[in-house]
């Protein structure tokens, strides 16, 4: 049978998408249902819970259909209208949100001081697609959005425990998200300049050598030039420092889908990973040190797997190549956070 897809307005209030198949109709409500968040999790936060899981139970947007819906749980500072969002999580169900103390922690210390209470806006955000690909309102370039009621809440943060990375040349810290001795960051160094940790509560600085700390020890010596993971434990005096150097490859990029990798830059304030370069059409994926094997491999999902998208990429070597549309420059960001997640946005 010939399919038949057309839209029609109702007056200045309502909208009727209809898909003629076998005589069904499917409406867009004038006024579709929000959704609502219905309850949020105590938000002092503490330092040894923060492996508790947090939730935030909400209720989906009801648009008159089942329709494809994606659901972002955002924070602002109290009053600010969301002009300056903060965005937590986004999921395709929009009833829970589910995160850990530390992670939360981690994202809104970010705009937000520690050991103080501050007030935050929370809301949950619906954004519809009625029919991507038809040039249908709500495609891809035109979604609709719909916001629940704003929910204030007080937010107690806590710091997090440092070691301040001496002799780098640059200010650089890495920090233990459970403040438990272990720390874990992510530092840009030169093989010409050894350096040292200095743990600023006790006052101690420690060197160290083949994996091994030890207090007022020999400073530490690169292997290399770039940026590096860097993880340390106070407890057992063990470190671990390794070469990341997060990369974009692709045919849309100007050494194609050969090394070297088009390298990014890593703001430890944002936590974001970034680059702006010209592409030209093609596909892109991200990996870590020009290496396919390593520890990172991101591109989308396929038919079988449409959950993998750019807000929630897929570290696995069965992943999709991004693709880039249109010639241009572009900037990118990427996070590698508890998942990974994408920004491609054409300057």
């Amino acid at each position: 049978m010939k399919k038949l897809i057309y839209i029609t307005f109702i007056g200045l209030l309502g909208l009727l998408f209809s898909c003629e198949k076998d005589g069904d109709q499917i409406f867009l409500l004038d006024n579709p249902v929000a959704p609502t968040i219905v309850s949020m999790p105590d938000l002092t936060l503490e330092r040894n819970n923060g492996t508790d899981t947090l939730e935030f139970v909400g209720t989906p947007l009801d648009p008159g259909f089942v329709a494809s819906t994606k659901y972002f749980l955002e924070a602002c500072a109290n009053g600010n209208n969301f002009s300056n969002v903060i965005s937590i999580q986004n999921n395709i169900e929009g009833t829970l949100f589910k995160i850990t103390v530390s992670d939360l922690n981690g994202i809104l210390l970010k705009k937000f001081p520690a050991d103080e209470a501050s007030s935050v806006d929370f809301r949950i955000r619906a954004q519809l697609v009625v029919d991507a690909g038809t040039g249908a309102p709500g495609a891809a370039d035109g979604t609709f959005d719909y916001n629940s009621t704003t929910e204030t809440a007080s937010v107690t943060l806590y710091g997090l425990p440092r070691l301040d990375i001496l002799n780098s040349g640059i200010d650089q810290k890495i920090e233990s998200a459970l403040g438990n001795g272990e720390y874990m960051g992510y530092i840009k160094l030169e093989e010409t300049k050894p350096f040292t940790l200095f743990e600023p509560d006790n006052e101690i600085t420690y060197g160290g050598s083949d994996g091994v700390l030890a207090a007022d020890g020999a400073a530490i010596n690169p292997v290399s030039t770039g940026w590096h993971q860097l993880s340390a434990n106070l407890n057992d005096l063990t470190y671990e420092l390794l070469d990341f150097r997060i990369g974009l490859i692709g045919d849309a990029t100007p050494n194609k889908w050969d090394a070297p990798d088009q390298k990014m830059e890593y703001d430890p304030q944002s936590g974001l990973w970034s680059i702006t370069l010209d592409l030209v059409v093609g596909t892109v994926k991200f990996r870590v040190n020009d290496d396919w094997s390593g520890s990172v491999n991101l591109g989308i999902g396929d038919d079988d797997h449409p959950e993998y998208t750019l807000d929630n990429l897929w570290n696995n070597s069965s992943s999709q190549n991004i693709p880039i549309d249109a010639a241009g420059n572009y900037t990118i960001t990427l996070s590698i956070g508890s998942k990974y997640s994408a920004t491609i946005t054409k300057n």
